[in-house]
């Protein structure tokens, strides 16, 4: 007799077999038209900003926006999906978003693009929490590792995207068709999810896996040092892509004066390169366990080799081209992506399954913070010197600083984890 953790959800082969393949298309394409939604700003600023007459502290106000009600929303949003149901929750999220970056054609004063932008986290801040419910609903076992796996690769590809496909709208029939026809997709996506018939069955969780939301857990994690070393860790570096989203269109354009259609090559390599840096981070650390390291050693070295390869960010400002200037910046994005992917994977050594969503949670929530830090420094820096030096050189060592904390508080993963099996034994 099997249980309900163990019934396949249907014939992999049927109606359903398809209807899951479906169902996580679309979820790839919520996060693509996630970043489309997002990025097209930044891709827009520079016309924005002579339009509008907006200083750099204007437009750090404006991001400014996005990333408080980002980080106040990343509270809620899983509640609100679990509580609303995936169906209903999801369509709220991508038809919410959707609005809110069509609505950016009607405003046209600081407080206007701030409010919109508001309006665009706090529905976006949804597709994450919803992307991962999906794919647990319709996926099983491997099938589910490879959706996952598929579903962390779209924001990369929309990220790529993005930079090719907003500058071409905008110079063909004006900004504000860029942000309607962005806005349109999403209503488009729409139609096809509640077109989506629901899965025959769910596999849910078996109760020890159940995330843990306690109180009493999270003042746990207050007092303890592996918890703060995922939270300094993604502290000490997450604002290296929030700075690049926000502001590398904007540096492209200053420093070697690209239009719109100018910027998209290089902004989509400085991306690209990020989505490989993601990729090659856990097939690293899984090749040195392969080969016998310890877990220690397989975890930190991609961290240290990160650490290396965003330290030449800084020449940026000395960079002869704008080529080599968008591989720098790239190179310096795949090192984040490779130092978060590892943070991810400490996490899941050091915690057991029902407090991993609450380490990253949490820490995500903290690391939000020295993103809202960043845009507001970066505006007043460029408002007084019109130089990005200070926050290149905050880039190039962010990875070093961080490896270097998180050694200092996990110093043997092994061991830490060795203590983790005994403490679920004295718990049973």
């Amino acid at each position: 007799m099997t249980s309900a953790t163990e019934r396949p959800l249907a014939d992999a082969s049927g109606t359903i077999g398809v209807m899951r393949w479906a169902a996580l298309a679309l979820v790839c394409a919520a996060a693509m038209l996630n970043y489309l939604d997002r990025q097209a700003l930044s891709l827009l600023k520079p016309d924005l900003a002579a339009q509008f007459n907006w200083s750099d502290v204007d437009y750090a106000h404006i991001n400014s926006g996005f990333q408080i009600a980002t980080i106040v929303s990343m509270l809620a949003v899983g509640w609100f999906v679990d509580r609303t149901g995936l169906r209903t929750g999801y369509a709220v999220g991508v038809g919410g978003w959707s609005l809110a970056q069509i609505a950016h054609v009607v405003v046209s004063t600081v407080a206007g693009f701030f409010t919109v932008r508001v309006a665009l986290a706090v529905t976006e801040a949804v597709n994450l929490p919803a992307a991962v419910k999906t794919v647990a609903t319709w996926f099983r076992g491997k099938d589910r590792s490879l959706a996952l796996g598929v579903m962390n690769l779209a924001p990369n590809i929309g990220a790529v995207a993005t930079p090719l496909i907003v500058p071409v709208i905008a110079v063909a029939s004006g900004w504000r068709m860029a942000f309607i026809a962005t806005g349109v997709l999403g209503l488009v996506w729409l139609v096809f999810w509640l077109m989506l018939p629901r899965p025959a069955a769910r596999a849910e969780p078996a109760p020890e896996t159940l995330p843990d939301r306690s109180f009493s857990a999270f003042a746990g994690l207050l007092a303890d040092r592996r918890a703060w070393a995922i939270a300094l860790g993604k502290f000490l570096t997450d604002f290296v892509w929030v700075f690049l989203l926000f502001w590398g269109p904007d540096l492209f354009n200053k420093m070697y004066g690209l239009n719109e259609t100018g910027l998209s090559l290089p902004v989509a390599l400085v991306f690209l390169m990020a989505g490989i840096g993601s990729l090659f981070a856990g097939g690293l650390s899984s090749w040195l366990l392969g080969r016998g390291w310890r877990l220690n050693g397989a975890r930190k070295a991609p961290m240290v080799i990160a650490a290396l390869l965003a330290l030449p960010v800084f020449l940026v400002i000395y960079a002869p081209n704008v080529w080599i200037a968008a591989f720098l910046l790239g190179l310096t994005l795949a090192a984040h992506q490779m130092f978060s992917t590892s943070m991810f994977g400490l996490a899941t050594d050091l915690f057991p399954s029902r407090t991993v969503g609450l380490v990253i949670g949490a820490s995500a929530t903290f690391a939000g913070f020295s993103g809202l830090a960043m845009n507001e420094f970066t505006g007043f820096v460029l408002d007084a010197t019109g130089s990005y030096a200070p926050m290149l050189a905050l880039c190039a060592g962010a990875k070093l600083a961080a490896t270097i904390v998180v050694h200092l508080l996990v110093p043997d993963i092994d061991r830490d984890r060795a203590r983790l099996g005994e403490e679920a034994f004295a718990a049973a």
